[in-house]
């Protein structure tokens, strides 16, 4: 089979163990369907795993890729979810503490196909794309939770968005103008600032810039580089939800800000089944869609990589099989 592959793990030089070629054809676990794949995604993740960061070198070689969208061996249109629960596992799997995602234990989408517990398929909307559902499993569904579930704030509030490219971020834009908040954005450049705006932002802003007013909510999937800031952003009271960090996991702690004025610091992690099945109703129903980088053929899929090492992507980086 076709597919994208970790042959070895470089902290420093990740996309020297990324492979595009031929891999023998192999068989899931018992109680596993196969998806043929119509489009798959990129996310931070996969240049994590060729770092070594949730991926480790017996596992080598590793098919990559966890969003995709295809059809299943009843000819359904499906999504894949990319979170993979420990045998006998019940209730929220993002709660499983030996839980992984595709391409850390198991074969990812970047292939012709992939393997995923019966469970792990969903229905595809016929509103959607393929491009467009072939990308919701990990940023888009990380950035629903975050909003909807984790935030302790609903329409009405104003929230800041840290980063205004990546596929959390404008998720995160898109849904929440969608959903009745007032959106504020930090972007890099003028040019991600004025796409931030386009999504439906409110305001946006330089990174680090002093804003017209403390805001309810930060949501922060950058890390290092803003935490600071986040927690300065904050009304007394507030909270960051954060989910990850592209820029470094050791942010300042900066306690006695915390403590004086009563801020949460909220984790997120992925999302679960119903929270996948919510997200897709609420693409349909409220005309909200991902924004797409680009797209490419899987073949070209170094050139998408290589794209998100640099930091220069607004949106999703698309593969189609």
């Amino acid at each position: 089979m076709r597919a994208v592959f970790a042959t070895a793990i470089s902290a420093d030089d990740p996309l020297s163990g990324l492979e595009v070629g031929e891999l023998d054809d192999v068989a899931g676990p018992p109680g596993w369907v196969k998806v043929t794949l119509k489009t798959s995604a990129l996310n931070h993740h996969d240049l994590f795993s060729l770092r070594g960061m949730g991926l480790s070198a017996d596992k080598l070689p590793m098919v990559l890729g966890c969003d995709g969208a295809g059809i299943d061996e009843d000819g359904q249109e499906v999504m894949v979810h990319a979170v993979i629960p420990t045998d006998g596992w019940r209730g929220d799997e993002t709660l499983d503490p030996k839980r992984s995602l595709l391409s850390e234990v198991h074969p990812g989408t970047f292939a012709d196909y992939v393997w995923v517990p019966a469970g792990n398929v969903l229905p595809k909307p016929a509103e959607l794309s393929w491009e467009e559902a072939g990308c919701l499993s990990t940023a888009w569904l990380t950035a629903f939770k975050m909003l909807f579930s984790v935030s302790p704030v609903g329409p009405g509030s104003t929230i800041l968005v840290q980063g205004s490219g990546g596929g959390v971020a404008t998720a995160l834009i898109t849904m929440a103008a969608k959903a009745g908040f007032r959106v504020w954005v930090t972007g890099r450049t003028e040019g991600k600032r004025a796409a931030a705006l386009g999504l439906g932002a409110a305001e946006a802003f330089e990174p680090g810039a002093r804003l017209p007013e403390r805001v309810d909510v930060v949501f922060d999937s950058v890390g290092q580089a803003t935490w600071n800031h986040s927690l300065k952003s904050l009304k007394p009271g507030g909270a960051i939800v954060t989910c990850g960090a592209t820029s470094g996991f050791n942010p300042p702690a900066e306690l006695s800000r915390v403590f004086f004025t009563q801020l949460q610091i909220l984790g997120s992690t992925m999302g679960n089944r119903s929270q996948f099945h919510r997200l897709a109703q609420f693409l349909v129903s409220s005309g909200a869609r991902p924004l797409i980088d680009s797209v490419r053929p899987l073949e070209q899929a170094r050139e998408g990589f290589a794209r998100m090492l640099t930091g220069d992507v607004q949106g999703k980086i698309v593969f189609t099989h």
